[in-house]
């Protein structure tokens, strides 16, 4: 009794002590977002006093360009953000296209260019953004298994990889002239097997990245070590296999451009942060705060900070440098769930994790049926000022890194948003649904947006 009284007594000081840093957040990551995002000192000049903690008008923003307050005759980037960032792509949708299976995942290239779409029913699209959206390539994929589980376009936007319920990744040449691709009939699927000799069943492969100089691959798995992959494409072989975890590997991603630091993310409620300079079989780091199994983790790209998304239907961002050498053994969970066929329990949603070492946590939108994704908004254009995530209830969600507010929820598909893309450069969002639809959000707009659909009910199934 003593025992579970302290562990409550210390759970509720965590609380606290959490609360008050997402109310401020005054964390090295608060003041880098508002340092990329917020105007210069000079530019201020021009505001009166009485107005300096509200948001410039982009009329004053313009002004002291043209006055040449900054000294360079230009915006600099934290100003550029400053007004691009309040023109959230919250107005829409137009329809880019409509398939006759779910959409499972998507993404922008990443100059913005080209979108590409994976579809349970074995077709991947590439669209041509500057080209009003056509298809530029048709991808049938081969020996698909149950649904296209990820894809990834190398940085120098020449090839394609994805993934399904298998153990081989295959890869396809996306510059070639012919828009349809049939594997092995038309055009060459190579598979890129993961499998090992002593693999004595297949597995499946839920989430695969290209390195930024597209020399490999990273991969989070279920086979029996629940193992993260890399992929030499050179080599053509696989280099490195981790036993990261011990429940389904959902998600992995490098940490920066360097490729040296993975981080992986897993049913077993742990984010983990491998260093491939000092490898020794065990992970760098734990980070723990998640009370269900963590669906997808994106990185800022900087080397330190990622978000994850989890089946207790949160957002979490995590700084590695809070990192433990190992996990608290603690069980708390008093009921039966399973996020592919019930609603997340009341009871658990009033539960905090005793030992969350996270730096803030975002709440609003629903993680159930599906590994739905979540990502930083783009550097360029809002200076990664805001978290984007899909939802269960068919609404994409945006929230403010700094104060955890929600500051957006698009409102439109009929099913799960499985995956959402924002684009590199523009106030565009493109979200992915189980209703199989591509719609794209904009700000302004350029079109007539289509009557809402009306809600059905959701099928009872998914991974």
């Amino acid at each position: 009794m003593r025992d579970k009284r302290q562990i409550t007594d210390g759970a509720r000081t965590r609380e606290r002590q959490h609360d008050q840093q997402l109310s401020s957040l005054d964390h090295e990551i608060a003041h880098q977002t508002k340092f990329r995002s917020t105007p210069s000192e000079m530019i201020h000049k021009v505001i009166p006093s009485k107005q300096k903690n509200m948001p410039i008008s982009t009329v004053a923003m313009l002004s002291a360009r043209e006055a040449n307050y900054s000294g360079k005759g230009r915006f600099s980037k934290a100003d550029s953000c400053h007004l691009l960032s309040r023109y959230l792509p919250v107005h829409g949708p137009w329809c880019v296209d409509t398939m006759e299976s779910r959409a499972y995942v998507s993404q922008f290239s990443p100059d913005g260019t080209l979108f590409v779409a994976g579809f349970q029913g074995s077709h991947i699209r590439i669209y041509n953004v500057d080209n009003g959206w056509k298809v530029q390539k048709n991808i049938l994929a081969k020996s698909l298994q149950w649904t296209v589980t990820d894809t990834a376009l190398s940085s120098d936007q020449r090839y394609l990889v994805y993934s399904s319920m298998s153990p081989v990744v295959h890869i396809v040449n996306v510059t070639t002239a012919s828009t349809e691709s049939y594997a092995n009939i038309n055009e060459i699927h190579d598979g890129l097997d993961f499998s090992l000799d002593d693999d004595d069943r297949e597995f499946a492969i839920f989430s695969v990245k290209f390195s930024t100089d597209g020399r490999e691959l990273v991969a989070g798995t279920n086979d029996n070590h629940y193992a993260v992959y890399v992929y030499d494409l050179e080599a053509n072989k696989v280099n490195l296999r981790i036993p990261a975890h011990s429940c389904d590997v959902n998600t992995v991603s490098f940490a920066d451009e360097t490729g040296h630091v993975i981080y992986s993310g897993s049913d077993d409620k742990l984010c983990k942060v491998w260093d491939r300079r000092c490898f020794n079989a065990r992970a760098a780091g734990i980070l723990t705060g998640h009370l269900e199994g963590i669906t997808f983790l994106d990185s800022r790209g900087d080397g330190r900070y990622f978000i994850s998304n989890g089946k207790d239907q949160t957002t979490k961002l995590w700084d590695i440098r809070k990192m433990s050498s190992n996990s608290p053994s603690v069980q708390f969970r008093s009921y039966e769930w399973d996020y592919r066929w019930g609603d997340y329990p009341s009871r658990a949603r009033k539960l905090k994790h005793p030992c969350d070492q996270s730096l803030a946590t975002y709440r609003g939108h629903s993680v159930l049926r599906t590994l739905i994704r979540c990502y930083f908004s783009p550097a360029y254009s809002t200076g990664q000022k805001y978290i984007y995530t899909g939802s269960h209830d068919g609404s994409i969600y945006i929230y403010d890194v700094v104060t955890g507010a929600q500051v957006a929820k698009l409102e439109y598909h009929n099913s799960t948003v499985r995956d959402c893309s924002w684009h590199p450069y523009y106030p565009m969002l493109v979200s992915s649904s189980w209703d199989c639809k591509i719609v794209r959000w904009e700000f302004p707009g350029n079109g007539t947006a289509p009557v809402p659909a009306q809600k059905k009910t959701q099928r009872r199934q998914g991974y």
